[in-house]
């Protein structure tokens, strides 16, 4: 009954988000509403709605490790595994201004994270400053859009088309009705999977930290998986990544933010294994993304292959440390002594034989 009911959670939430992005999109072109401005909003926001549903969720039910938990594995989740997988179907394009703007407002978002839980705890006022950080992010890509040049919007357009005229999209009731089932499957589908996840947690004898970093990230970020894998195997340029950077961003802005601010006075506690381990990985993983997408402007097959080896790597690590297995001291060590520092001398020697600096790539 618990696997079904968390089948049903994970159904329910990418049904959801489908639905949801579909009807909004939708909606907004037929008012007029700039497809880039869409793209970069209601779309990249509609494949994180699940983690914003289920973390929102998880704090209302008490579960406050669930909710940070799901949104620290789901960007770890969504570079090295969704990138990866991604990159391994074809060779990534990168977009310049994913180097230049995207990645450093991602890689900021994620060291706020760290600042404002340094002293153990996410609060309403930090809840309140992610919020509002993510509502200036939104507001400033709508005034840069309007400066797109006309060969982007084309882009955007392709990929999110109108409603076509007497489509059984093209009227508003029927807009409004997928926005709103949308919503009802993205809350009930979040409802199963967390009540799904503590069972499964309390079964097997692992913390509902644990569960939230690789189960439920892993499920949440089902919506990401999905369009970013069609986008490679149909060869759209850059959405696969793009996809990936904004809904990383969004995941610590809008689904903590929002978290912090249900929690009320109590906010949200943040584990200790979260600052000492998890945030730091969140972190090294979006640091990485800096020299891996200057390397000739695209993300190859083997740096997407190392990029899965290393989520397998840490999702084993964490295995190994719930269970206090013999292992994990050899493991550790094999992992900081000699994988990590040899691909780091990899990148360094890559980037240097073949990167030019960003603004002066043709």
């Amino acid at each position: 009954m618990t696997i079904l009911l968390f089948i049903g959670g994970l159904i329910g939430l990418v049904l959801g988000a489908e639905l949801l992005v579909r009807g909004a999109s939708k909606l907004a072109l037929s008012f007029g509403i700039s497809p880039l401005v869409v793209g970069l909003t209601i779309v990249a926001f509609g494949t994180s709605a699940p983690e914003m549903a289920v973390s929102t969720g998880a704090v209302l039910n008490g579960q406050t490790d669930i909710a940070i938990g799901n949104v620290v594995g789901s960007n770890i989740f969504n570079v090295l595994f969704v990138l990866g997988v991604s990159a391994l179907i074809t060779p990534l394009v990168v977009n310049i201004q994913l180097i230049r703007q995207e990645v450093p407002i991602m890689i900021g978002a994620s060291l706020l994270l760290l600042v404002i839980g340094l002293d153990g705890k996410l609060g309403f006022l930090d809840g309140a400053i992610l919020f509002t950080l993510l509502i200036a992010y939104t507001v400033f890509l709508i005034v840069q859009s309007r400066a797109e040049t006309r060969s982007a919007q084309d882009e955007y357009a392709a990929e999110l088309q109108p409603a076509a005229p007497g489509g059984w999209d093209a009227k508003l009731p029927v807009q409004l009705l997928l926005i709103a089932v949308g919503l009802g499957f993205l809350v009930l589908g979040s409802d199963w999977l967390v009540t799904a996840s503590t069972l499964f947690a309390k079964a097997l004898g692992v913390s509902d930290l644990v569960i939230g970093l690789t189960i439920v990230a892993a499920g949440t970020s089902m919506p990401e998986v999905a369009t970013s894998v069609m986008a490679a195997i149909k060869g759209e340029r850059d959405i696969a990544v793009g996809n990936v950077v904004g809904s990383s961003t969004f995941n610590i802005l809008g689904c903590l933010g929002l978290s912090g601010l249900v929690s009320g006075d109590l906010g949200l506690l943040m584990p200790a294994a979260i600052l000492n381990f998890d945030i730091w990985v969140m972190i090294a993983v979006a640091l990485a993304c800096l020299p891996v997408f200057m390397t000739g402007r695209e993300i190859a097959r083997w740096e997407g292959g190392v990029f899965v080896l290393y989520y397998a790597a840490y999702v084993t690590y964490l295995i190994l440390a719930t269970q206090q297995h013999d292992a994990l001291g050899m493991f550790s060590s094999a992992m900081l002594s000699f994988v990590i520092p040899i691909t780091v001398i990899t990148l360094v020697v890559v980037l240097l034989r073949r990167g030019k600096p960003p603004g002066r790539a043709s």
